[in-house]
């Protein structure tokens, strides 16, 4: 009985979803393991993305993504941990560019199980964009119940936001990041 429990625990994954706050559109989505990596690519092709952060350590191969148009970014930082700055500065550096090039566009980015470092990393920027970190971790819990936890949650409180996307034009419409 014990080793049904750990494999359907395993097996049970939440499904992708995504966040769209302001000119910002993210894909929260689970390690995909070897035999899930085509239902992977079609999620990703789905929504026009051609950058997908790994905030976890590689358990697949990057070809198949990179012969679809699809860079993967290596990232990875502690299970249950926060990222350091340098994976800060990344990450925003990268949206900043893919929402000032292609407006409209998602970004996806994921760990092991698409709960702790992926959404963590979507609060940043959603921080960065002018949400308070509370009503950050509230937006995305609506969509991944179970997110975030509470060291990550201290981590947030703590964070300072230089508001590095925030849209600078009064145009609701606008989607240039400056």
């Amino acid at each position: 009985m014990r080793n049904f429990t750990i494999d359907m625990a395993r097996s049970v994954r939440p499904a992708p979803v995504e966040i769209t706050y302001k000119h910002t559109r993210f894909l929260i989505i689970h390690n995909p393991d070897k035999n899930g990596l085509d239902h992977f690519i079609k999620e990703l092709k789905k929504r026009d993305i051609i950058e997908v952060v790994r905030v976890c350590n590689p358990t697949y191969e990057t070809k198949l993504l990179e012969d679809e148009g699809i860079e993967v970014l290596d990232w990875a930082f502690d299970d249950g941990g926060v990222p350091s700055n340098d994976i800060i500065d990344k990450w925003l550096d990268v949206l900043k560019k893919r929402f000032t090039d292609t407006p409209g566009s998602c970004v996806a980015v994921h760990c092991v199980a698409g709960l702790g470092r992926a959404p963590l990393m979507v609060a940043v920027a959603l921080m960065e964009t002018g949400m308070g970190y509370e009503d950050a971790v509230t937006f995305i819990r609506e969509k991944r119940r179970g997110a975030i936890n509470a060291k990550q949650l201290v981590f947030l409180e703590k964070y300072r936001s230089r508001m590095r996307l925030k849209n600078k034009k009064n145009n609701k419409d606008a989607c240039c990041v400056q």
